[in-house]
């Protein structure tokens, strides 16, 4: 039941559904193809070349980026985020190399400083991760989710957001996560206030090792406290829970929610943990920043196909090739991508100063900070059962910054209140102090 002062927006936003068809797994097909013929992208191969190497590489990433920048009107910033990481600054790093990014900025219109990330990281390696020149194919790690940015910005770009979008294209990664590094110290020295990063990293493949194929799921991994909680943070999870409800799970389960409205055949798998075991990606920087992030990967992986010498053995191929990459659940993940970003972009910033009480009651109050929103409709309030990981009932409360939540009992729930506008889009939920 609305609460005095709003209507409940409800339904779907059908432009959230043409952003999902308009997709295109050729055009995603036509990138890689491209991406692959530069050879190797390895961080240390050559930068002068115009047909090899990841100079080569990054120029027509840029080149591309601002293709789709004239072709909106010039609506994106299109520029180059660099620094030198000094020799030995891990094993991996012989000489001093110069760490470039590919970054290209969508300004939001109401909320510019309101940032929402896209990432992946463009270089590539093979067994021996100091070889910088033999073919280093990289298809799908992560050519993959390279082209997934692109097509992202293309798609996007044909639209107007209140918030800004950011398409972050990183190297460095293979050999020690500096392009990620990097950007999210950019972020922080710029002052960005970020709602999500969603990071793309071995997103195009449907033959897992064991045999398996399957196309209809893709994994989300969202870690969990961050290192930088100070002692009283820590207390207040350790009294009042809430781990489980930190902004990078709100984040996974946000990309939950909108794969089930709005991407046909596709579900998140969230794992609460920060990657997989032994593995890292370009979310972990900025989640050490402190920032929501989130790492999307398919569900099901063939190791012979990553970090491999091209080569056949025994019968198998060997090797991340473009043979290894379904463009169709390819341009599924991007999908979601893109109408997750749009809606982020769209919706509200989340509330602040959320707070709960209730303790000895029947009844459940909540409070919160009103959006300085222009289209903002009102709130919605989120609970689960602490045995739930995902958010099971809401309750629209219109708007209002107060709402109580009768013969609900604070110690059998957790909460989440988040902003809604006019269309129906939601700010990430936030969990009460």
């Amino acid at each position: 039941m609305a609460a005095p002062g709003g209507r409940d927006p409800g339904g779907e936003d059908p432009r959230l559904h043409e952003i999902v068809g308009a997709v295109s797994p050729r055009r995603l097909e036509a990138d890689l193809r491209r991406l692959v013929g530069f050879g190797t992208r390895h961080t240390l191969s050559d930068t002068a070349s115009e047909v090899r190497g990841i100079g080569a590489a990054r120029r027509w990433v840029f080149a591309e980026l601002q293709k789709i920048s004239a072709a909106c009107g010039g609506c994106l910033e299109v520029r180059y985020v660099s620094e030198t990481v000094k020799a030995g600054t891990n094993a991996r790093i012989p000489r001093d190399v110069e760490i470039v990014n590919v970054v290209a900025l969508q300004r939001g219109g109401s909320d510019p400083d309101r940032y929402t990330l896209m990432t992946a990281h463009l270089d590539s390696r093979i067994e021996d991760v100091m070889d910088a020149t033999r073919d280093a194919p990289g298809a799908n790690d992560d050519g993959s989710g390279v082209v997934a940015v692109l097509e992202a910005a293309r798609v996007l770009s044909r639209y107007t957001f209140d918030g800004t979008l950011v398409y972050g294209v990183l190297s460095g990664e293979e050999q020690g996560l500096f392009g990620g590094e990097g950007l999210a110290r950019h972020a922080k020295a710029q002052g960005w206030r970020i709602e999500g990063v969603l990071n793309n990293d071995i997103v195009g493949n449907i033959h897992g090792l064991t045999g398996v194929v399957e196309n209809t799921t893709v994994r989300v991994f969202a870690p969990g406290i961050p290192p930088s909680a100070d002692a009283a943070e820590l207390k207040r999870f350790l009294y009042q829970g809430g781990e489980l409800d930190v902004p990078s799970r709100q984040l996974a389960r946000y990309l939950d929610r909108v794969a089930d409205v709005y991407v046909p055949n596709l579900d998140v798998l969230v794992i609460y943990r920060l990657d997989r075991f032994g593995r890292g990606g370009d979310h972990t920087p900025f989640f050490l920043q402190g920032f929501p992030a989130v790492r999307l990967s398919e569900t099901h992986e063939d190791y012979r196909r990553q970090h491999q010498d091209v080569r056949v053995e025994g019968g198998v191929q060997y090797g991340d090739l473009l043979e290894g990459v379904d463009f169709p659940y390819l341009a599924k993940v991007t999908a979601l991508n893109a109408s997750s970003l749009a809606s982020l972009a769209w919706a509200p910033a989340a509330p602040k100063e959320v707070s709960v009480r209730g303790a000895v009651s029947p009844h459940t109050t909540l409070r919160w900070s009103a959006v300085p929103a222009s289209d903002l409709a009102g709130y919605r309030i989120y609970w689960r059962r602490p045995t739930s990981p995902r958010w099971e009932w809401s309750r629209w409360v219109g708007d209002t910054t107060e709402a109580t939540l009768e013969n609900i009992i604070l110690d059998n729930s957790f909460f989440g209140v988040a902003a809604v506008d006019r269309e129906g889009h939601e700010s990430l939920p936030v969990y009460p102090r």
